[in-house]
């Protein structure tokens, strides 16, 4: 595991011993091209905030979102982004490709 990413746990295991509700999402897997690698990391509390990065910017909303309803249903989730070598340029990447994030409520 990179500091980086015991970076993210250890900022989510803080808010979640102040009280937090939190959600982390996990980069499981990549196929193409892709901003972040597989273990990366973003922790979103209920509260709005945010730690660590699953794809640049890209999927980070729709993520963030996610997270919101797992933190609220406390079912976990696999989503799953992706962009054809076509349509990358439109949205912003250099390439297309395809990353699944694990989405799960801590605490």
């Amino acid at each position: 595991m990179n500091t980086d990413a015991e970076d993210i746990l250890s900022t989510a295991g803080h808010w979640v011993a102040e009280g937090e509700t939190v959600a982390l999402a996990t980069v499981v897997e990549t196929w193409g091209s892709s901003p972040r690698p597989a273990g990366s990391r973003l922790a979103v509390s209920a509260s709005g905030k945010m730690a660590g990065s699953v794809s640049g910017g890209c999927i980070e909303g729709a993520v963030a979102d996610a997270a919101k309803e797992v933190m609220a249903s406390g079912t976990p989730r696999v989503l799953t982004f992706g962009v054809t070598n076509e349509r990358a340029w439109e949205v912003g990447l250099a390439c297309g490709g395809t990353v699944s994030v694990f989405v799960e409520k801590l605490g």
